[in-house]
């Protein structure tokens, strides 16, 4: 069995006592805090049965890893999701949903990551795919900024970006990475098959080999300023112009 993880924040807890209460350990709250956001949270806790402990400020900083917690936090069961890309990739093939995934190279920021998560479990993605080295993992920060997607999303780490992408395109799924040279715009290509969406860090872009592994490059038009987006508004550009065309 998985040891317990940490979750703190309204919308992170609030998404597991909605998704899988029977997952929770425990749950930490600061009584100090009497509005309604939290009275609303303590009905919602005790409708699940959820264990409630009352603890200061301080202690559920040190259990979040964050002063940001809401006076809210939670020990809790890791949920199981699909084991593998190939077995996500498996179950959409059998219900011939073509795949909509969204590829990050070199996010190192969690809070990057976790604004990714949320756009991506906003834009119906079915998962977001990262290499293990020069990535952000999931914590306690991470699962906050998402607001819960952490926990609905399916987030895989591979040990060979530019090799995985080469086993999508054995499955006919096209890679389109984003780069501020690419020929085309976002609104010239074709979102509407299996696609894998590539988009870089902030200012380095995606690294040389996976821009090799692409199968078409395209650019988001900027009118402004400034030359790029951060990489969580760009995959939120990217993924709901998919879901635009798909619809």
């Amino acid at each position: 069995m998985s040891s317990p993880k940490v979750l703190f924040g309204f919308h992170a807890v609030g998404v597991r006592l909605k998704t899988a209460p029977q997952s929770i350990i425990e749950i930490y709250y600061e009584p100090t805090r009497r509005d309604a956001r939290m009275r609303q949270f303590l009905d919602k806790a005790r409708e699940a049965n959820a264990r409630l402990i009352e603890a200061d400020g301080l202690r559920i900083a040190k259990l979040a890893g964050s002063h940001g917690h809401q006076g809210v936090a939670a020990r809790v069961e890791e949920i199981k999701q699909v084991h593998s890309l190939d077995e996500l990739l498996e179950q959409l093939e059998v219900a011939g949903v073509p795949p909509l995934l969204l590829v990050l190279d070199g996010i190192t920021d969690p809070h990057n990551l976790g604004a990714c998560l949320r756009v991506a479990d906003g834009a119906g993605a079915h998962a977001v795919i990262a290499p293990k080295d020069h990535a952000a993992g999931i914590n306690a920060t991470v699962a906050k900024v998402a607001s819960g997607a952490a926990e609905t999303m399916p987030y895989f780490m591979v040990t060979n970006l530019a090799r995985t992408l080469g086993e999508l395109k054995e499955r006919n799924i096209w890679i389109i990475g984003t780069a501020d040279d690419a020929p085309k715009t976002l609104y010239q290509a074709d979102l509407k098959g299996p696609v894998a969406l590539v988009l870089g860090a902030e200012g380095a872009g995606m690294r040389q080999l996976t821009r090799k592994t692409c199968d078409e490059l395209v650019s988001i038009p900027m009118h402004g300023a400034v030359e790029s987006l951060n990489v969580s508004v760009a995959s939120g550009v990217c993924l709901y112009e998919a879901l635009r065309q798909r619809s």
